[in-house]
């Protein structure tokens, strides 16, 4: 999936899942957008659930730090950026922007 771009428009919707726990990731959807939350040391990001590898599920996926390593060839990289960080991952993974919102959290999605 590409990138939204900056000049994209975004809407902010609830995240349905609970945060898992440190280090953990759970998969969700948005629409037809599957995502994946992840707990980067108590953090929340949110990434499109699929490896810019070889586009599989990143689910049972786990963090060390801000590294996410893939659970099919272990290529990493950061949920911060996307940015690939260990072979065989070479290009960056899509990332959403993530905030709280009274009690929930949400992510921003393209409109």
């Amino acid at each position: 999936m590409p990138d939204p771009g900056p000049d994209a428009e975004l809407r902010w919707v609830d995240v349905p899942i609970e945060i898992p726990a440190e280090g953990q990731v759970a998969t969700f959807e948005v629409g037809d957008l599957a995502l994946l939350l992840c707990n980067a040391a108590g953090t929340p990001y949110v990434l499109h659930d699929q490896c810019p590898h070889v586009r599989v599920s990143m689910a049972g996926a786990l963090i060390r730090g801000t590294l996410l390593e893939c659970p099919l060839h272990g290529g990493l990289m950061d949920v911060r950026d996307g940015s690939p960080q260990g072979m065989p991952i070479r290009r960056p993974g899509t990332c959403y922007a993530v905030r709280s919102e009274g009690d929930a959290l949400q992510v921003a999605v393209p409109a």
